[in-house]
């Protein structure tokens, strides 16, 4: 019995020749001509799901890329460590005086004892961090004023576009130059080079002898984070430099009150020899600052753990929205079989005058198969070349970076072609298989 099915499924095939094809073809686009409105109907499910993986996918791709490239410029052989503002209650007052001074954070001892007692560590690169407005003449812009080291570049992948940073002379002669980010420079600079102007921040004047490039990523600072708001704009000065203009007490007058904090090192960027030692290295400086502090007033960041747990991410995202839009696509499907069922009960006559006429069983599966697939095959081609457009306008209108990748369309396109062969298949063998003279009896 089973031998006698290869040989069924064969004489259904046999004999379709080009030119058959070819009449089958135009019998296929003619009887959908014939109810353009009912075929644009069932095409829309294919199209919206085709688009819709497409469009997707390229959304998801983009977010991901994204997210991969901030943490790269963090460096994959980098360990961060920030310091964190304690709760309120850890206030303490400053010897009897009336203000208080809130003492928290990473220190230079800290640094010592990591580079003295953890194997690995080759690069510190440590940063104050400070909020301030800085002037050009009446122009004023919000940032944060970073004081670092003349390593700062390297460490961090962000290199200078204009002009140089400054280097290790300028950090110890306490040298009053800056490096502005790029994203300030239009708005204190809007018609000159920045470069051999000065700029004041709380009374004291700084010479611009660089500029960096623009950020990929977004910089947030203690505050930025409290209120929501992303600070872009960065100005660099050296460590000493900072430590002379701010010393460790750093004073904020807001609305009605006065607080002042005494933090030594805002952060601490620690470069590890190779990135097999990344975990084991983050472990150890995990233990060294739990026995020293008292309090958990630092955090640590190690970009290699958060990039892995980023593709990690990025895998499950892809998948489901890919099956998100793979049910959009099922029921374009479905509507094709109830489309096709429906056209094969109204057709049921035609069916058995063709029969009578001499057509064989595999003419009529072809016929059916041809509707099927071109239904399919228009809906996947629009649907592709929507979902390639609509990721262009995501990104012109939000801003969003999208990335199409090559094997998206080609996927979306050979779901929806396979879509139309397996739903039509039903429909077609029913059809066929109708009896010649009960087909010639319906009315």
């Amino acid at each position: 019995m089973s031998a006698n099915k290869p040989m069924k499924w064969r004489k259904l095939f046999e004999g379709l020749s080009p030119g058959r094809m070819r009449r089958t073809l135009r019998l296929g686009l003619r009887s959908l001509w014939l109810h353009r409105l009912r075929s644009l109907l069932t095409v829309l499910g294919i199209v919206f799901g085709v688009c819709s993986v497409i469009a997707m996918l390229a959304i998801g791709e983009g977010a991901s890329y994204e997210a991969q490239e901030q943490i790269k410029n963090l460096g994959s052989q980098n360990i961060i460590l920030r310091s964190i503002k304690p709760p309120e209650e850890q206030k303490v007052s400053d010897k009897g005086s009336q203000s208080y001074v809130l003492q928290y954070g990473l220190t230079y001892t800290d640094v010592q004892r990591i580079r003295s007692t953890i194997p690995g560590v080759t690069v510190v690169l440590p940063a104050r961090n400070i909020r301030d407005y800085v002037w050009r003449i009446s122009r004023r812009v919000d940032c944060e004023v970073v004081g670092t080291v003349p390593w700062y570049p390297e460490m961090r992948n962000h290199e200078v576009a204009q002009g140089r940073f400054f280097t290790e002379a300028d950090m110890q002669g306490r040298s009053s130059v800056c490096v502005l980010s790029a994203e300030m420079v239009p708005a204190l600079f809007p018609m000159e080079s920045p470069l051999g102007q000065h700029v004041r921040v709380a009374g004291n004047y700084y010479q611009v002898i660089g500029v960096m490039q623009p950020a990929s990523r977004v910089v947030k600072n203690d505050e930025a984070q409290e209120s929501g708001k992303t600070v872009l704009n960065r100005m660099f000065i050296p460590l000493e430099t900072a430590k002379l203009r701010y010393g460790e007490v750093l004073m904020r007058r807001r609305s009605g009150s006065f607080e002042a904090e005494r933090v030594q090192l805002h952060e601490v960027t620690i470069k590890v020899a190779s990135l097999e030692d990344v975990a084991g290295v983050a472990e150890a400086i995990r233990t060294v600052l739990e026995r020293n502090h008292k309090k958990k007033d630092y955090e640590i960041v190690v970009p290699l753990e958060l990039l892995k747990r980023a593709e990690r991410t990025k895998q499950i995202f892809n998948i489901v929205l890919g099956s998100i839009a793979a049910i959009s696509l099922l029921v374009g499907g479905i509507g094709i079989m109830n489309i096709m069922l429906a056209s094969v009960t109204e057709r049921t006559r035609e069916i058995g005058i063709r029969r009578a006429l001499g057509a064989r069983r595999h003419d009529i599966i072809s016929q059916f198969l041809v509707e099927t697939v071109l239904l399919s095959g228009a809906g996947g081609l629009l649907g592709v070349l929507l979902g390639v457009a609509i990721p262009f306008i995501v990104t012109y209108a939000a801003g969003m970076k999208t990335i199409i990748t090559l094997w998206a369309p080609l996927l979306a396109f050979t779901i929806s072609a396979l879509i139309g062969v397996v739903f039509g298949l039903y429909p077609a063998f029913r059809a066929a298989n109708m009896d010649p003279v009960e087909a010639l009896r319906h009315e």
